[in-house]
């Protein structure tokens, strides 16, 4: 017997050793899957922001090659008029956009127009034919590519495009886009966060000792690859003393620098378009701390079990002695109150803590939200490029027809025909002019306070922007108004905005079909002004009704759309206090409705 319980007592350390081990190991995993899914969270802030930032500038390239400016120095490169005049053009459109740079290439990959052509460090006469952005472009096909400049040694993210005039390319103009502020505001977070190009090179990072860094061996290959594109100009790349490991299915990155040697989770996103991945780091060292914490915690609560259940037992042998030992249990219960009072403060502490933290969260949240809005409205802008382009060539080729007719008029004499002719040149000009007002109007990120806004005039500038998507449709919209004097609680802007995502969705929704008929209709209710946008198409599936208004969530084909158009048009409407909501008409079709507070009512109230 006393050798039985003398192995015992040698196998219990062992045991409890391996339970402390494993309880630990445990620990470490729980709060390394809870890390990684808050990393998760700022992975895809980080990506979304990238890909807002660039998505405003893809379509600005196309658009501009087509400017008669432009495709006219291509055609003769060598006329110092039109260089100055593509010169000039250039600058107040890179003014405008708040791009870097905008350049124009000769086939031969010489530069003979730039926005920096006043400056000392100008890109004209400078040979860029090295760069795949030229490379694909004069091929034909758009390009995106990011790049150190070897000029300004300034870093930007090149979008550039072929000029083609007569199904021939004469040249490539070029895009270069600042990514310095986006970078910038990755600093001094939680989290550790850079973007490494297709070599495995850091070039994007809130810690500048990273930058120019491979985190993959910068074997001779991939040096060579690198150096053939010039991308990183004369910078020095060196290694970065990176280790990687998995534990339980999490990527961990160890890196060694000034004598210490770091570990990070790690979790990584591939974006396609760009080429890049970005990379989110957590420091390891609080996980771990925390799960030491909690364990150390454990242990000492089991200790406390462990030594009231000993003086249980020790009661139960000392009957004489059950007073004392009373006494004593009580002082102990006391004591623990004690302790349980102070972790109650210390959770208290804690509990403010993060209310606070969450609170920063909402408000980056909401600035991130902003920067959605505006990059759905560019997203939209771009789709609709085209039927604006052939929106602008009709009065275009109409204007240049009433010119020509108008000179053969004067030359006969027949001069007040020839002055209806520079009238009607003068309307054509008057609608481009009113068309652009409102594009720019539309394009411009509001900053506005929510007031009285007359409906019938935000409809009215929503029908000048959405006309070209309902001619491309073929869809007939109809405007029905209670009456001309209808105002709601909103902004022009923000509410134009929700306008045309929804009526760009019911154009979608009946293009095609034999009936394309769209109705929009506002009236009073009670405190409220309902408006209801009514298509004829097929309707909404009960599947997809709860999921309609999630951020990207789409029906549409690959390239057709961002699914951010109902997600900001919900948030939008609900920051005017109002709701946004869609159900299936009884005569077909969906029917999306808006209801927001009616302005005549707070005006009566604030009176």
């Amino acid at each position: 017997m006393k050798l039985r319980y003398a192995l015992a007592f040698a196998i219990l350390p062992i045991v409890v050793v391996l339970a402390i081990l494993q309880a630990g190991a445990l620990l470490t995993r729980s709060y390394m899957d809870e890390a990684s899914s808050q990393a998760s969270s700022a992975l895809r802030l980080a990506v979304a922001a990238l890909a807002g930032h660039l998505s405003r500038y893809e379509p600005l390239p196309a658009l501009i090659a087509d400017h008669d400016d432009i495709e006219g120095l291509l055609q003769a490169p060598d006329n110092p008029a039109l260089r100055k005049v593509a010169n000039q053009y250039l600058k107040e459109i890179n003014a405008l956009l708040e791009s870097s740079d905008i350049y124009v290439m000769t086939p031969d990959g010489n530069t003979i127009a730039a926005s920096n052509y006043d400056t000392p460090g100008t890109f004209i006469g400078e040979n860029f034919s090295y760069r795949p952005y030229f490379l694909d472009a004069i091929a034909g096909s758009p390009a995106r590519f990011y790049a150190l400049g070897t000029t300004s040694l300034k870093r930007g993210y090149y979008f550039s495009s072929p000029v083609e005039v007569a199904g021939k390319i004469l040249g490539v103009i070029v895009f270069k886009v600042d990514i310095d502020s986006i970078e910038s505001s990755w600093r001094g977070g939680e989290y550790k966060i850079f973007v490494a190009d297709p070599e495995g090179i850091v070039f994007m990072t809130g810690s500048p000792e990273w930058l120019y860094s491979g985190i993959l061996p910068l074997d001779a290959p991939r040096l060579a690859r690198t150096q053939t594109s010039r991308r990183y100009a004369d910078a020095v790349l060196k290694p970065l003393p990176v280790t990687e490991s998995v534990y339980h299915g999490q990527h961990l990155m160890q890196i060694a620098g000034e004598g210490t040697r770091r570990e990070y989770l790690r979790l990584s996103h591939y974006m396609p378009q760009a080429d890049w991945t970005v990379n989110v780091l957590f420091d390891t060292a609080s996980v771990r701390t925390q799960a030491r914490t909690t364990l150390i915690a454990g242990l000492l609560f089991i200790c406390l079990a462990a030594l009231g259940g000993a003086v249980l037992w020790q009661r139960r042998g000392r009957v004489v002695e059950r007073l004392r030992l009373q006494e004593e249990t009580r002082n102990e219960l006391e004591h623990r109150v004690e302790e349980r009072t102070a972790d109650l403060a210390r959770v208290n502490e804690q509990i403010e803590l993060e209310i606070a933290e969450r609170r920063l969260t909402e408000l980056e949240l909401r600035k991130t939200q902003a920067d959605l809005i505006q990059a759905g409205k560019l997203a939209g802008l771009g789709q609709m490029s085209a039927a604006l382009s052939h929106e602008f060539n009709q009065p275009l080729a109409a204007a240049k027809t009433y010119a020509d007719s108008a000179a053969m008029l004067i030359d006969r004499g027949r001069v007040p025909e020839a002055q209806d002719n520079v009238r009607r040149i003068s309307g054509l000009i008057d609608r481009m002019a009113s068309i652009s007002r409102h594009l720019r109007n539309f394009a411009r990120k509001p900053n506005e306070k929510l007031g009285p806004v007359p409906l019938p005039d935000v409809i009215a500038d929503t029908l000048e922007i959405i006309a070209p998507r309902l001619k491309a449709a073929d869809a007939q919209l109809t405007v029905e108004l209670e009456s001309d004097g209808i105002l709601v609680k909103a902004g022009p802007v923000r509410l134009q905005q929700v306008l045309v995502n929804i009526i760009s969705n019911a154009a979608d929704a009946v293009e095609g079909l034999p009936d394309r008929r769209i109705v929009l209709s506002a009236r009073r209710m009670d405190s409220t002004v309902v408006i209801e946008v009514h298509d004829h198409g097929a309707g909404v599936p009960a599947a997809i009704a709860e999921r309609i208004f999630d951020p990207f969530f789409t029906t549409k084909g690959v390239g057709k759309g961002l699914g951010l158009g109902l997600s900001i048009s919900y948030n939008i409407v609900k920051d005017f206090g109002g709701s946004l909501s869609v159900a299936n008409h009884v005569e077909g079709g969906a029917v999306f409705r808006i209801v927001l507070e009616s302005a005549e009512t707070v005006r009566e109230a604030a009176e």
